[in-house]
């Protein structure tokens, strides 16, 4: 590769859901969130032809809200689709509008898809595969997700530890992609094809401060009880791979 990027990635951000108060307060939304992980990525790359600031050119796209407006594929490098309160699977029209989007993305164009927890679930239905509530039930806070020798190429590590929030899975690799890691929960952890796409089940973007709201949001609603309360906390501080997660999608963004 060049010392230089001949011009900016253009990452078109497409936000499937609004933070809870205090995230967004700090971020804004999903948005913001996941343009200050791949920026924080960029910095700990420490690449020439990386600038973290003038190399990453963002756009944000709120499909939850907005369904009738998504970015033109002549004018962006790639999407990233965050995650979501929200089933992938159900027959609702936006995400049905966002499946159908990533179906043609993936078929029909250049730009590179990155997709993340329910993101992650919608490329997997846009590609065919069945989606799902997961029989595991729900992983939450930081877990272990073990790497097939794909994923410890592409992360750079023997395991990966990351956030998680979800109960909702992929339940089959979709044809012509690799499988990237598995836990005990969830055996689709991770997909990936060569300058096409690269998924993750779990949440580089959380921290100890996002998750917590969260998961205390949802003992107050009533979806954790007091048990699942507790065990969920208790992983709140452990140390994750974010970094190293955003490190992987760079370098995905940048294969030639």
């Amino acid at each position: 590769m060049n010392l230089k990027l001949q011009r900016a990635l253009r990452i078109a951000i497409l936000e499937c859901d609004t933070p809870l108060p205090k995230t967004k307060e700090r971020f804004h939304g999903y948005g913001g969130l996941f343009e200050f992980l791949l920026r924080s990525g960029a910095k700990a790359l420490d690449r020439p032809d990386l600038d973290p600031e003038s190399s990453l050119d963002f756009s944000f796209w709120q499909v939850e809200l907005h369904p009738d407006k998504y970015p033109d594929p002549q004018d962006i490098d790639a999407i990233l689709i965050t995650g979501s309160r929200h089933d992938s699977f159900a027959d609702t029209p936006w995400i049905n509008t966002l499946v159908d989007y990533t179906a043609k993305i993936l078929s029909e164009t250049k730009v590179r898809v990155i997709g993340v927890c329910f993101g992650h679930q919608i490329v997997g239905r846009a590609l065919k595969a069945k989606v799902g509530r997961n029989s595991g039930g729900w992983e939450a806070a930081v877990n272990d997700v073990q790497l097939t020798e794909k994923g410890k190429e592409l992360f750079g590590v023997d395991k990966l530890r990351i956030h998680q929030m979800h109960r909702d899975a992929v339940a089959e690799y979709p044809e012509g992609v690799e499988a990237l890691g598995y836990s005990p929960v969830c055996k689709v952890q991770g997909m990936y094809s060569p300058k096409r796409l690269i998924t993750i089940q779990g949440h580089p973007e959380f921290n100890k401060e996002i998750m917590t709201e969260i998961i205390s949001t949802r003992h107050a609603t009533g979806i954790f009880d007091d048990e699942a309360y507790k065990k969920h906390m208790g992983k709140v501080d452990l140390p994750h791979d974010g970094v190293v997660v955003s490190q992987a999608f760079l370098r995905f963004l940048l294969e030639s």
